[in-house]
C-alpha cells in the first residue's frame, strides 16, 4: 500500500511553495491536482513539472469527489494530490483524505499559505477577531440565497470580522470579483432590509494575495463598486469593530477613509 499526499500550493504560484511541498512533488510516482475550488495566482503547471520532473493531471470537480483514481493509483505507489491555498480548507478534501485512511492508505499533509490567514495579514486585521467565513454564490435564476447575508449579520452582531470568498465557476473560466461581491450584499440589503450594509459601511477588498501585483483597498461601497482591482481572485471582509491598530493599519496600507480613526476602540 503506498502513500496519499496533500500538498498546498499556497496563494501566488511557485514561488509559495515550501521545501517540504518541493522533496514532496519530486519523490512521489503520481500527481494530481485540482483547481476548481480555488487557484493559486500566476501558477504555470509547465513550470512546476520541470522542476519536479513529474506530470500532473488535472482532476475534475467529479474526478475529486470520487476519488476513484487517486485512491487507486495510491494502493501501489506514492500520490501527491495538489491544491491551491492549504489543501484542508475544502470540505471535498477532508472527505478524500478520510476515505484513503479508512482504506489503509497511510496520509500526510504539506500545508500551503491560506486565503484564511492571508487575507488578515495583508490588511492589518487580527485574525483571531473573525467570525464564521462566507461565500458569495453566483446568483442564477430561481437561485438567490440570503444565508451569506445573514450569517455576516450575526458575524457583525458580535463585533466580529467576517472574511468573504467569491465564486467560482472554474470549467467555466468565471470568477466573482470584489465589485460583483459588493453587488450581491446590497441587493441582498435590499431583499432583507436588516442593516447590514448601506453607503457608508466600510468594506475592505483585496486582490492576489500574496503575488508581486497584490492590491487591497478599504472603502464604502460606492468607491469599491467603481474601483479597478485588476484581475481575480478577489475576497473581501466586512469588519466588525476595529481596534485602533486595525483601523491605523487600513488607513496606511488599504487607503481606508481617515474617519474611521475616530470609531476605533
Amino acid at each position: 500500500m503506498g502513500e496519499l499526499i496533500f500538498v498546498g500550493l499556497g496563494l501566488a504560484g511557485i514561488g509559495d511553495l515550501s521545501l517540504k511541498a518541493l522533496e514532496a512533488l519530486r519523490e512521489c510516482d503520481v500527481v494530481f491536482a485540482e483547481f476548481y475550488t480555488s487557484k493559486a495566482t500566476g501558477f504555470d503547471q509547465a513550470e512546476l513539472e520541470s522542476i519536479t520532473g513529474k506530470r500532473m493531471k488535472v482532476l475534475s470537480r467529479e474526478e475529486v469527489e470520487t476519488g476513484n483514481e487517486v485512491i487507486e493509483a495510491t494502493r501501489t505507489g506514492k500520490v501527491c494530490f495538489v491544491t491551491a491555498g492549504d489543501p484542508m480548507a475544502a470540505t471535498t478534501h477532508v472527505d478524500l483524505r478520510i476515505r484513503a485512511q479508512e482504506s489503509g492508505i497511510a496520509t500526510r499533509l504539506v500545508h500551503g499559505i491560506s486565503i484564511f490567514t492571508a487575507c488578515a495579514s495583508a490588511l492589518g486585521l487580527q485574525p483571531y477577531k473573525f467570525g464564521r467565513t462566507v461565500t458569495l454564490p453566483f446568483s442564477e435564476p430561481g437561485y438567490s440565497p440570503t444565508s451569506p447575508y445573514e450569517n455576516i449579520l450575526e458575524n457583525k452582531a458580535r463585533n466580529l470580522h467576517t472574511l468573504i470568498l467569491l465564486d467560482i465557476k472554474e470549467e467555466e473560466g468565471r470568477y466573482m470579483t470584489a465589485s460583483e461581491g459588493v453587488r450581491w450584499l446590497l441587493d441582498a440589503e435590499r431583499r432583507t432590509g436588516k442593516g447590514l450594509i448601506g453607503d457608508k459601511t466600510l468594506i475592505c477588498a483585496a486582490a492576489r494575495i500574496g503575488s508581486p501585483s497584490e492590491k487591497v483597498i478599504a472603502a464604502y461601497p460606492p468607491d469599491l463598486i467603481s474601483a479597478d482591482l485588476g484581475p481575480p481572485l478577489h475576497a473581501f471582509v466586512l469588519p466588525g469593530r476595529l481596534h485602533f491598530m486595525e483601523a491605523r493599519s487600513l488607513v496606511t496600507f488599504a487607503a481606508a477613509p481617515q474617519q474611521i480613526l475616530e470609531n476605533e476602540d
